[in-house]
C-alpha cells in the first residue's frame, strides 16, 4: 500500500537527522481502515521546535518525497500540521511537527515508526490520550441563534448562504452528537454513512435541503427536530435550556413560513 511505502521511506530519510527524536503515524493506520483513498497522518518529533517556522516545515516535507504543494492547518485549528500533496505516487500526507513535550498531549495513541532512545514510547507510557468532546452547553447557548440566522437568510432570499449553513450545523452539531449517540468518537460527519444506525443516518440526511424556499424551510424543520431529539437523549439536567429563545425563534419560523407560502401562492395566482 502506497501509504505504508511512503512512511517507511520517510523513516529512512530522517533516521540520521540529529534533530529528529522519532516518527509516528496516526489516523486510519491505527484502525486498519486504510484504503486507496486514505491520507497518511505522520507525526514528526524533533528536539528543536519546527512548527513555528513554515520554511523549516516545508524543508522536511521536501526531503520525504516529490512534494507538489503544502500549507499549514490554521483552518482546522492546528498550525503545527503541514498538509501536503506528493507525487509519484499522488498522495495526501499530513505531517504534524511537535516537540517531545508536545507529543505527550494527544487525542489517540499513535504507532511508533522511529524512536531514538525509546523516548516516544516513554512519553506514551506516561500519558493518556484524550479525544475532545463537544460541550453541550456551548451548543445550546448558540443553537437557537443559529436557527434564527438561517431564517434571516431565507427571509432575505440569500438561499445559497442558508444552504451552506446546513453543512456547518451537520459538522459542528449533528454529526458529533449522532456519533456520541452511536457510541463513536465525535469526528464531525466522518464516516457517518457506515458508523450510524440507519434511522439516525436518515435523520441526518433529512437536513440536506433542496435549493428552493420550500426545501430550505423543510430542511431547517428537520434540523430543529433532530436537535430536540438529540438534546433529550444526550443532555443532562446540568445543561441550561434556552426555552424562551427557542419559543421566540420558532414563532419567527412560523412567520417566515407564512410569508414565503403567501408569496408562492401569489406567484401561482398571478
Amino acid at each position: 500500500m502506497i501509504q505504508r511505502q511512503f512512511a517507511e521511506r520517510a523513516k529512512e530519510v530522517i533516521e540520521t537527522d540529529e534533530n529528529v527524536i522519532g516518527l509516528a503515524v496516526a489516523g486510519s493506520w491505527l484502525t486498519n481502515e486504510m484504503d486507496e483513498f486514505s491520507d497518511l497522518d505522520l507525526i514528526l518529533v524533533t528536539q528543536d521546535k519546527i512548527s513555528n517556522d513554515k520554511d523549516k516545515m516545508l524543508g522536511y516535507a521536501k526531503r520525504l518525497g516529490d512534494l507538489l504543494s503544502g500549507f499549514t492547518g490554521e483552518h482546522v485549528g492546528e498550525p503545527r500540521v503541514l498538509i501536503c500533496l506528493y507525487d509519484n505516487p499522488l498522495l495526501h500526507v499530513d505531517i504534524k511537527f511537535v516537540t517531545l513535550e508536545e507529543f505527550h498531549i494527544r487525542i489517540e495513541t499513535p504507532t511508533i515508526l522511529l524512536d531514538k532512545g525509546s523516548r516516544l514510547q516513554q512519553a506514551l507510557d506516561n500519558s493518556r490520550p484524550k479525544f475532545p468532546y463537544p460541550d453541550y452547553q456551548w451548543i445550546e447557548d448558540r443553537f437557537w441563534i443559529w436557527i434564527h440566522y438561517a431564517l434571516l437568510k431565507i427571509g432575505r432570499g440569500e438561499y445559497l448562504e442558508a444552504y451552506d449553513f446546513f453543512g456547518f450545523l451537520r459538522m459542528v452539531v449533528f454529526g458529533p452528537l449522532l456519533h456520541i449517540k452511536n457510541e463513536n468518537l465525535p469526528r464531525g460527519v466522518r464516516k457517518v454513512e457506515t458508523s450510524l444506525q440507519e434511522d439516525d443516518l436518515k435523520r441526518l440526511l433529512d437536513t440536506i435541503p433542496t435549493y428552493d424556499v420550500s426545501g430550505l424551510l423543510c430542511g431547517l424543520r428537520s434540523a430543529v427536530e433532530l436537535y430536540r431529539q438529540l438534546r433529550q437523549s444526550l443532555f443532562g439536567t446540568n445543561v441550561l435550556l434556552h426555552q424562551q429563545a427557542e419559543k421566540k425563534v420558532m414563532e419567527y419560523f412560523e412567520h417566515i413560513e407564512h410569508v414565503k407560502n403567501k408569496m408562492a401562492d401569489e406567484r401561482r395566482d398571478g
